[in-house]
């Protein structure tokens, strides 16, 4: 680290703290040139995760719009906001442990939908007509058939 007053790189630690979010470390910097404290902030970098449509456009990754659409296919269902955004959650931890700085739509959908298909059949139907664009009534059958009768 270089001090900011005269450029040297020799310097000592005095204090470390977490930020308030600890989000980031706080250290106090001593140079032992000039003996002038300095502040320094580390921070893990994110590196930005970008999505990749159907069209070939490529987005950034956003939350708000998995939220969207899984609202969409629960509403007036018995699933409380707690459930949504631990599911949500749970897909993003699995999209990110991929250490990939890309996803595809598709990827998303399909981790969307096997998340659904635990948490609530009806929404699971209602996502998958719209994710792959049933255009019959027979398609909604082939896939309610999917299930154990027990579980609708």
């Amino acid at each position: 680290m270089r001090c900011p007053f005269c450029q040297a790189d020799d310097d000592k630690v005095v204090d470390t703290r977490p930020s308030e979010d600890c989000r980031a470390i706080r250290r106090r910097r001593e140079c032992l040139k000039c003996n002038k404290r300095f502040t320094t902030h580390e921070r893990v970098e994110d590196v930005p995760l970008r999505v990749i449509k159907k069209s070939g456009e490529r987005e950034a990754y956003s939350r708000e719009n998995i939220l969207k659409g899984v609202i969409r296919a629960l509403e007036k269902r018995p699933v409380s906001m707690e459930q949504i955004d631990q599911m949500i959650d749970n897909i993003e931890r699995d999209v990110l442990e991929r250490n990939e700085r890309e996803v595809t739509t598709s990827e998303i959908g399909a981790l969307v939908m096997n998340n659904l298909r635990e948490l609530d059949a009806v929404a699971y139907v209602r996502f998958a007509s719209v994710y792959r664009e049933f255009k019959a009534v027979d398609e909604f059958v082939k896939e309610i058939d999917t299930f154990d009768k027990g579980t609708m």
